[in-house]
């Protein structure tokens, strides 16, 4: 299984995130999305094995460093592939929980859901609870799925049959990838699972912009023209697979 950890600007949590990265997780692949800091260089100090870096010589986007990160695990043989970003905001003891689906055949997308958690209503500022509820809701039904929370949340596995069936080049380079990539999926008939993982906020600030929910609400409305358009001959919702996992997990290294 491998992990991309896209990261700009992260010299502060990159070495936490990639020092408790899971033993399971055989490759490692941090793309430094052109940080102006010394992100390249904390990576660069750990890379050995199973830690990798790629760098990024323009800033292109968290969606594009993460596409950069699923092209290079592919092209590794990665059958799995998580997304873990660079700040620390996802715990490793969850990652177990997301990629077991994926391995076994159950699902071809698992996505992290914090509302979920028993711990959301405690940790999970209200302005971001509202946000996201809304913006999910927005999502569930603009890619006509039957259910969907947590449609922000990054953290995520993918299996390489279900990267390679979408088309990476058109996915959203920036802010609203998230709500993209769901889109894509989507389209695409392929499964999505709703997994709960602990929401984890530190002392960092939000890279999240008034401007960005603008942006985001576009994604939603092209991909509610999309769905509109492709299930014409076709008016039925997608499967969604929302079990939950809350048991630890832990994966055998083949």
């Amino acid at each position: 299984m491998a992990v991309v950890v896209p990261a700009h600007n992260e010299e502060r949590l990159l070495q936490r995130t990639l020092i408790t990265m899971p033993s399971f997780v055989d490759d490692v692949v941090v793309i430094d999305d052109a940080s102006t800091d010394r992100t390249f260089q904390v990576a660069s100090a750990l890379a050995d094995g199973r830690i990798r870096v790629h760098r990024h010589r323009a800033n292109r986007g968290v969606g594009a460093a993460i596409v950069t990160g699923y092209r290079l695990a592919l092209e590794a043989g990665a059958l799995a592939i998580g997304v873990m970003a660079g700040d620390a905001q996802m715990h490793p003891e969850d990652l177990a929980g997301l990629a077991l689906p994926v391995v076994r055949g159950e699902t071809d997308y698992a996505k992290g859901d914090r509302f979920s958690h028993p711990e959301a209503h405690r940790v999970i500022p209200v302005e971001r609870s509202i946000a996201g509820h809304a913006l999910s809701a927005l999502t569930r039904r603009a890619a006509r799925l039957s259910s969907l929370s947590d449609s922000q949340c990054g953290y995520t596995v993918i299996s390489a049959r279900a990267a390679r069936q979408i088309d990476l080049d058109a996915v959203f380079p920036r802010y609203g990838y998230p709500n993209d990539l769901l889109g894509k999926i989507a389209a695409q008939g392929l499964r999505i699972r709703d997994v709960p993982v602990r929401p984890v906020y530190g002392d960092e600030t939000s890279g999240v912009r008034p401007w960005h929910v603008v942006v985001i609400l576009g994604i939603i409305a092209r991909i509610a023209w999309d769905r509109r358009t492709h299930d014409a001959a076709h008016d039925a919702p997608l499967d969604f697979d929302a079990q939950s996992h809350t048991k630890r997990l832990t994966l055998e290294r083949e």
